[in-house]
């Protein structure tokens, strides 16, 4: 078989042996990280900046990691750990943070609706999946801690909620007024895959400490939190204890009726990956107003008269820590609240606080040493407020926060006309949009139909070949594209034709590019899509996604090999304003697949390297992303559609009759509109303004549905691009 363009009458050649590098191993984490410490480093670069390549493999990102981000760009301080799964450089040039909140709204709506979120799309650089809503997704975003009420010690005894894979301490025997208890803390470090352990300590009645452990993380340590940690590199080198080991060891050291006592003990207890049924927890024992939590420094001195956590020490003291929340738990058991309350904790804290606002940044880090601290809270230590503007019809406990300046409106217009005035008198904002949900059953419908529309535009016919043609070399060249889901034989037609089903998008439109139109052993085959209903916009959506603007960097290729990755990061040439090397993996066997996404900084970058790639040299098929990497993260799960493509679709009734309605606050009408009347706020914002679009997901008794985050930074591709291109 010798496939020919028909106009040209060139034969496509079978491509040389690929020319390898040096086999030089170089570690892409290693590489990136590197090159983010020379850009951070360097004077000129006064813009703030994200970078989103250290995401998840699924890109979702919690709503605790938000909070992460959202602190750090309100306090930005080297006490202030980084968001672990992002970054934000020259975090002191930011001017503003203002949050946009798409209630009722998910990602299916986002990309159900892809070509009316017009301004969205192509604004925003860094896209991301949300988890779907809690019951109060503000107060999750933002860090609030749920209120608790006080009572008799019966009610701060806790049990920690069933947590998959965590390991149970085996401790059911009944409590007693003599029960033994415990006092534990624990030291954490940030790895890839989250906070992990790093230390544990164990302190028995009488201060006796039981158990003082160093712990060697499981995966890779990305900030070892010395700060607060007292952790080093070097400390934790030689360890060879497991978070296993000291699970093992923690079960054996307990009897059955063992209370443990710690302040914030549900974040110990998770470290741990373990579930305790009786705690008490010293931060709600000692309960403070509207749901926040005293520090355990103040406890200690309030309470018992000691300073622990010594600011000329590295870090904390785990041993100290736990024998303090075990003398402030027997303290409380002693003498009761009565006498708690007669201390009148609450106002010698705010005096303090306010003290430590007085005194600048060297506080900060005892302020939000703990991760439960909220936005709020660092909003007050800067002596600065929050604007949450929103709906009437709207309850959140952010309304009644006292740090916050909560403006309710009747309709979206007048919260729109508000931000407009508000906004640039505030240094935080969230601006909270409110619309209709749709039904579950129109949402699972639309679901479905999203799903048979990429699995549609995936697909692609190919024919007619000869009755005699070298079918296994046909297959072979289609799967050169990028992975097969499926192919067939099409026997219907005169002559016989495939169907192929890719895995991914930009393999199909790959293989339709390269092959419409080619000779194959003398005969012309055309490559296509299937026509349905679904289909009919794919060419005019195509162009589309080639301009969303995490798609313009983004390159895919197929065809690399396991050690693809070392070569590239070998070649300064296609290495410039390279961000991230994206290799998906089988999701059965984990091996690498063979096609990959590149993601560059600049559009000119991407298209500078793919030229290289696809020359003689490498001798790779590729072309410009058209998936965002999150949606493609969605996508790869989806299961095999059963409906035949090329088959009519007739969309079903309520979503007919929903979309010919077309009221004011339709999700579909609410893209367009809404995305237009925020794209002019965007622009009338302060350049140097951290910006975020969060559509948070639905949730109901049906089931649940994926929110989706979009950010960017005002002006941060005009900061960038100019340098990268020159």
């Amino acid at each position: 078989m010798e496939p020919q363009r028909e106009r040209a009458g060139r034969h496509l050649k079978k491509g040389r042996k690929r020319r390898r590098g040096p086999n030089m191993l170089v570690g892409a984490a290693e590489a990136m990280r590197a090159r983010w410490e020379l850009e951070e480093s360097q004077p000129e670069a006064k813009k703030a900046r994200l970078s989103t390549i250290l995401f998840a493999e699924n890109c979702e990102v919690t709503h605790e990691q938000l909070c992460e981000l959202l602190k750090y760009a309100v306090l930005g301080n080297s006490n202030v750990s980084k968001p672990s799964w992002c970054q934000l450089f020259h975090q002191n040039q930011l001017n503003n943070v203002v949050v946009f909140v798409l209630q009722g709204m998910s990602q299916l709506h986002f990309y159900r609706f892809y070509m009316e979120f017009g301004f969205l799309r192509k604004a925003f650089t860094h896209k991301f999946r949300l988890p779907p809503p809690s019951s109060n997704f503000l107060a999750d975003i933002i860090g609030l801690q749920k209120k608790q009420t006080t009572g008799d010690l019966s009610k701060m005894v806790e049990g920690f909620p069933d947590c998959e894979n965590f390991v149970p301490t085996k401790c059911h025997g009944s409590i007693t007024d003599n029960s033994p208890l415990f006092g534990l803390d624990c030291e954490m470090c940030l790895t890839s895959k989250g906070r992990e352990l790093t230390r544990i300590s164990l302190v028995a009645e009488g201060g006796c400490c039981i158990m003082d452990e160093l712990v060697k993380p499981d995966n890779k340590v990305l900030d070892y939190l010395t700060s607060f940690s007292g952790i080093t590199k070097k400390i934790l080198n030689p360890v060879t204890t497991k978070l296993k080991d000291v699970q093992r060891q923690l079960k054996a050291l307990l009897p059955p009726d063992a209370v443990l006592v710690g302040h914030s003990l549900g974040l110990d207890l998770r470290a741990l990956k373990m579930i305790h049924p009786y705690v008490i927890d010293t931060s709600l024992l000692y309960v403070r107003e509207q749901g926040r939590r005293f520090k355990l420094k103040f406890l200690a001195k309030a309470i018992l008269g000691k300073d622990i956590q010594c600011p000329d020490r590295l870090g904390h003291d785990a041993t100290e820590d736990a024998r303090t929340t075990l003398e402030l738990a027997q303290y409380f058991l002693k003498y009761g609240p009565r006498k708690i309350a007669e201390l009148n904790l609450e106002a010698l804290a705010s005096h303090q606080e306010l003290l430590a606002a007085g005194q600048g940044p060297r506080n900060t880090a005892e302020v939000v040493q703990q991760s439960n601290t909220s936005v709020l809270e660092c909003l007050d230590l800067m002596g600065q407020k929050l604007l949450f503007l929103t709906r009437e019809a709207e309850t959140s406990e952010l309304s009644s926060s006292r740090n916050c300046q909560t403006i309710k409106c009747l309709t979206n217009k007048e919260v729109l006309e508000q931000a407009r005035v508000e906004i640039p008198l505030f240094p935080f904002s969230i601006v909270q949009f409110s619309f209709e949900p749709f039904s579950y059953k129109l949402t699972e419908e639309m679901n479905k139909r999203m799903r048979s529309k990429w699995t549609e535009m995936s697909t692609v016919y190919a024919g007619p070949f000869s009755k005699n043609c070298n079918l296994r070399a046909v297959k072979r060249l289609f799967k050169s594209f990028g992975p097969v889901r499926s192919m067939s034989l099409v026997l219907e037609t005169h002559q016989p034709h495939l169907c192929i089903q890719y895995e991914v998008l930009e393999a199909a439109q790959l293989a339709i590019e390269s092959l419409d139109g080619i000779l194959v052993e003398s005969t012309c085959i055309k490559v296509q899509r299937p026509v349905t209903e679904l289909t009919l916009d794919s060419s005019t959506l195509v162009k589309e996604l080639e301009q969303d603007s995490e798609n313009r960097g983004t390159i895919y290729l197929s065809g690399v090999n396991q050690t693809f990755k070392e070569h590239l990061l070998q070649q300064s040439n296609i290495s410039l304003g390279l961000e991230a090397v994206i290799l998906p993996k089988d999701l059965k066997s984990g091996k690498q697949k063979k096609y990959c996404f590149l993601k560059f900084k600049t559009f000119g970058s991407a298209q500078r390297a793919l030229n290289i790639l696809k020359g003689k040299d490498w001798k790779l098929k590729g072309r410009h992303a058209l998936t965002p990497r999150h949606l493609h993260a969605w996508l790869r799960g989806i299961p095999p559609e059963s409906r035949t493509p090329g088959v009519r679709v007739i969309p079903p009734p309520s979503e007919q009759q929903a979309l010919q309605v077309l009221k004011v606050d339709h999700p579909k009408i609410a893209a367009w509109r809404w995305g237009r009347k925020i794209g002019k706020l965007y622009h009338s914002l302060s350049p140097g303004t951290l910006c975020l679009i969060l559509l948070p997901g639905t949730k109901s008794t049906h089931g649940s549905f994926s929110g989706l985050g979009l950010m960017g930074i005002k002006d941060e591709e005009e900061s960038t691009t100019p340098k990268i291109c020159s």
